[in-house]
């Protein structure tokens, strides 16, 4: 029903997941509630920006650049509520980029401090998945089990035996598991 609703077709792994009654790893599961389709996490999945293909993070660096360069200065107003009204409507235009950057994708786990693992659910990514960095360096980056070669994004299948943290660059820290 969600995958009609909603436009989209889950990848074959996740969709085969959702069907076990017991599942072996928590991940949040899309619920129907009065207002849509909800995954459970304190960010909302746009329902509208599903069917998008999920953009590669490489593909909004140069229009994420010009949207930074665009940042209203005071220095170039003449008075601070000008410079208010241009810098609201620059933070509005920011918050919908912001969104986006994650279209065609849907949170699997929250990890706290703004901190998410996504599915890419649609385009030629869907099957594969992502952090969601963006609280403290404003990277979304693949979780992968080779950093130091192609960094190539792990499937749903794959992260299932995995712990996202354990599938970050070298440097990200450590997972809440480990000992050291």
């Amino acid at each position: 029903m969600a995958e009609h609703e909603l436009g989209v077709s889950f990848p074959a792994a996740y969709r085969a997941y959702l069907k076990e009654t017991k599942p072996a790893k928590p991940v949040f599961r899309p619920r129907r509630k009065e207002w849509g389709w909800d995954w459970g996490a304190d960010r909302q999945t746009l329902a509208e920006l599903l069917p998008l293909p999920f953009p590669h993070p490489d593909s909004f660096v140069n229009a994420n650049a010009e949207l930074d360069a665009r940042e209203p200065r005071l220095e170039d107003f003449t008075n601070g509520q000008a410079h208010a009204v241009a810098w609201q409507a620059w933070d509005g235009e920011c918050e919908v980029f912001e969104d986006q950057k994650t279209a065609g994708a849907v949170i699997l786990q929250d990890h706290g401090c703004g901190f998410y693992t996504l599915l890419a659910v649609t385009g030629p990514l869907a099957g594969t998945v992502w952090w969601d960095g963006r609280a403290t360096c404003d990277l979304i980056i693949p979780l992968s089990l080779d950093h130091m070669g192609s960094a190539r994004p792990v499937t749903f299948s794959e992260w299932l035996r995995h712990d996202s943290w354990d599938l970050l660059p070298p440097g990200w820290g450590r997972s809440p598991r480990s000992t050291s």
